[in-house]
């Protein structure tokens, strides 16, 4: 599978107050979690497929989740 790599940009606060969320996924062991340990790539990338799922996978919980987000934020019609 081919990648596509992507660069975002997110306000300051926002970035020290995700960070903050991450310290607390140091600890967790990828066999316990999806995805180990977070990073801010890696909370992206997990995120982003989650919402591919969506399509992929019509009804998973993965991408009904992000689906409900999508639509709290007035995307209503995908």
């Amino acid at each position: 599978m081919s990648e596509k790599p992507i660069t975002i940009r997110i306000p300051g606060e926002d970035a020290a107050l995700i960070e903050q969320l991450l310290v607390g996924t140091k600890n967790i062991a990828a066999g316990i979690s999806s995805h180990g340990p977070l990073n801010m790539e890696k909370l992206a990338a997990m995120l982003l497929e989650d919402v591919a799922l969506a399509v992929r996978r019509p009804g998973s919980w993965e991408g009904s989740n992000m689906l409900t987000v999508l639509h709290s934020h007035g995307y209503q019609d995908i």
